[in-house]
């Protein structure tokens, strides 16, 4: 235990007591949010991503040390167990370098190798490695002619098929080719005959050869499509002949020996047949696997972002799920989410009534105070978008206008959860109401999809399942928790994902809601059925009740922490009532905060969470992000030039670029090379989803409809 701390804390820079206290507060039953928000003391300000690694990266190494054991204790049963392979085994830091330990040892399925052993031809091999000098290879081996070989050459050959197993098998010799192909060799990939790429997706790698040390993430995940597709043959590049001499090397030990011709065939058979496609598949699995971890990094990342999104607070929406032959449905919803109406518009061709979907819509916004308007970007998107901002200047409305990603929508509206929120609702409507709520709360209605449906990551479709659903759940998970709810507006969804509730105690608190009316206070929370103390205990703080009678209920300080702050008010000269005021802000500014710790005999990281919450009690997490982007008039290919300075919003981030909405049918692309004046290992350390972005126009492809887009300056070729 001791030891799988020490590696936890070298790996992650990071206290071992920081590792060994994170690690005694999960095993406690603790949660990652309530750990990475009220525990701060005894993590040392570890946030939930760093929680979250020291606890993976536990599970890692137990995993780890089990098999150590189970590997030992496999090759002692065979009674081959040395002090020697003991270190060995112990030295190793990844189950694959056990694993080539044991290989030797490990009871294989039918092989050449097999065969030769149960034909009695292994004293055979074993003659030959000891490296006979003046005997005749041939003359010996006829000593193992019997009715299974029929003859000398039959024995020769059987032995060296064990001869080459075992070099195959050989730990060092794998750790040879391993080393070779990660520091030297290149990754070669070229089109299969009769392959069927019609729209050319694979070009760039039709003949293709990149050093396998430098090659990205993203391009090993379109390189393994690729050859999934039967597009693409892949296959490794770098110098063979040295290993080989290495290992013929390493068995001569100097010596001479009549079987050196021999031992040479077995070598290099054994290198060619067996290691060096083992290893080769080997590491293709690892850097496809690390490539696949990367890419579930980036559908993280961007994921949080887009749940973090600030809400569109105090607005009345009306959502616009765009369509040609079916018309655009229309949704308008007040300022706290519910539906008022539902409606449908044929602007477009083919049935292109254009003059009566201005009228309807003119009719909702005089019957209504809509404030924007949010456009679905999928299919007639950007038709649409140019109807409303004609009518907004044609009628000179005052209103703006915001295009919403719907990726998703479709599949929350058909979704159970949408039936059961709206069951005389069409799909296409609910869909409406969907892109509305989006930017009036992105986080309520965001997490009612399934996370792989939002389409902000890349290859998300190639990543491994399971390990992708967890960490997008957690993601949630994390956002839910950082943001906190009102317990008496939370969906069940939202409720569920709150720290220390589930499906089942989320469900008992909206039926709660519905039997008893309103909680009025977080204490009244231990009165629902299947809320218990530990339950409370990592729920309570970030549940907030508004309308509470203890003016702390509505922050996110924890109950627990409720005594110490009236301490901390009381040496403030603030009340519970002015928390929030310019007073309680100046108060706080003015404080000492180590002089409050010495008095109060409480930890900084408390300390400071109070005081930040006394300053602004009702501080929401999202409000430091960029809102979106509000627009009243339409940009066409045709109005871009080269050096054009634009306002776009950030839409996806991957390893090569971002993808920027300008206002066009596609998103522009900023490549990571036009990020920055300094390099930069990803361009997640300059943007971000969500993010509005002052943006160049680099390069227009009318053909193909793209625009290439720089975050420097462009010299404008007007």
């Amino acid at each position: 235990m001791k030891e799988i701390i020490r590696q936890i804390s070298q790996q992650l820079q990071i206290g071992e007591k920081q590792v060994q206290d994170t690690l005694t507060l999960l095993e406690e039953g603790n949660t990652v949010p309530f750990i990475a928000r009220y525990r701060k003391e005894m993590t040392k300000g570890l946030d939930e991503e760093q929680i979250r690694i020291v606890a993976e990266n536990y599970d890692y190494q137990i995993n780890l040390a089990k098999r150590k054991e189970d590997v030992q204790r496999l090759i002692e049963v065979q009674g081959k167990l040395t002090e020697e392979i003991c270190k060995a085994i112990a030295a190793c830091t990844k189950l694959s370098e056990v694993e080539d330990i044991y290989r030797p040892y490990q009871q294989k399925k039918k092989t050449r190798a097999s065969e030769a052993e149960a034909k009695g031809l292994r004293p055979l091999a074993d003659w030959l490695l000891a490296l006979p000098v003046q005997k005749d290879v041939l003359k010996e081996a006829e000593k193992y002619v019997n009715d299974q070989v029929a003859h000398a050459e039959e024995a020769l050959q059987g032995a060296k098929d064990i001869i080459a197993e075992i070099v195959s098998d050989d730990p060092q010799v794998r750790a040879k080719i391993r080393s070779s192909i990660e520091r030297y060799g290149k990754i070669v990939t070229e089109a299969r005959k009769g392959h069927h790429d019609d729209k050319k997706v694979y070009r760039m790698y039709y003949a293709y050869e990149e050093p396998l040390r430098l090659i990205a993430p993203h391009r090993i995940m379109a390189i393994d499509r690729g050859e999934k597709e039967k597009i693409l043959r892949v296959s490794f590049s770098y110098d063979k002949d040295p290993i080989e001499k290495w290992v013929i090397h390493r068995i001569l030990r100097h010596r001479s020996t009549s079987a050196l011709n021999v031992l040479e065939d077995a070598v290099h058979d054994g290198l060619k047949r067996l290691a060096f496609p083992g290893v080769e598949r080997e590491i293709r699995s690892e850097w496809s696997d690390r490539a696949k971890e990367k890419s579930i990094d980036v559908f993280s990342m961007n994921l949080e972002r887009l749940l973090m999104q600030p809400p569109m607070k105090d607005k009345m929406i009306l959502g616009l799920d765009p369509a040609f032959r079916t018309g655009c449905k229309l949704a308008v919803i007040d300022k706290t989410g519910e539906y008022l109406e539902v409606g449908v518009i044929y602007p477009h061709p083919p049935v292109n009534k254009k003059k009566e979907s201005e009228e309807i819509l003119l009719s909702l916004l005089r019957k209504y105070p809509i404030d924007i308007i949010a456009i679905g970007n999928g299919t007639a998107s950007r038709e649409s978008e140019q109807f409303i901002a004609d009518m907004i200047r044609r009628y000179h409305l005052s209103l703006s206008y915001t295009l919403v990603s719907e990726a998703g929508a479709s599949v929350y509206s058909a979704s159970k959860l949408a039936r059961d929120e709206f069951p005389d609702l069409h799909v296409e409507q609910r869909s409406a109401i969907s892109i509305a709520r989006r930017i009036q709360d992105p986080l309520s209605e965001l997490i009612k999809i399934e996370p792989q449906a939002i389409g902000v990551g890349q290859y998300q479709h190639d990543l491994p399942a399971v390990r992708l659903k967890e960490r997008l759940d957690f993601v949630v998970t994390k956002a839910v928790n950082r943001v906190g709810v009102n317990v008496n507006t939370a969906s069940m969804e939202l409720l569920r994902h709150i720290s220390g509730l589930n499906a089942s105690s989320a469900k008992a608190i909206v039926t709660y809601r519905k039997e008893h009316g309103k909680i009025h206070s977080r204490e009244e929370l231990m009165d629902v059925p299947k809320i218990g103390a530990r339950s409370f205990e990592q729920a309570a703080g970030f549940l907030r009740v508004e309308n509470s009678h203890e003016p702390l209920d509505r922050t996110s300080i924890h109950p627990e922490s409720y005594a110490l702050t009236e301490k901390v008010l009381t040496l403030l000269h603030i009340k519970k009532e002015q928390m929030g005021t310019s007073a309680a802000c100046d108060a706080v500014k003015e404080c000492d905060v180590h002089e409050l710790c010495e008095k109060l005999h409480a930890d900084v990281y408390t300390v400071q969470d109070i005081l930040d919450s006394i300053a602004q009690p009702l501080r929401d997490y999202r409000d430091s992000y960029d809102g979106p982007l509000l627009r009243s008039d339409v940009l066409t290919m045709e109005d871009l030039h080269e050096g054009d300075e634009l306002e776009g919003v950030v839409r996806n981030v991957v390893d090569f670029g971002a993808f920027v909405d300008i206002g066009l049918k596609e998103d522009g692309l900023i490549h990571i090379s036009h990020m920055s004046t300094k390099r930069i290992s990803h361009p997640s350390m300059v943007v971000a989803v969500g993010d509005i972005v002052k943006v160049w126009v680099n390069g227009i492809d009318s053909e193909k409809q793209k625009v290439q887009l720089s975050l420097l300056p462009v010299k404008s070729v007007k």
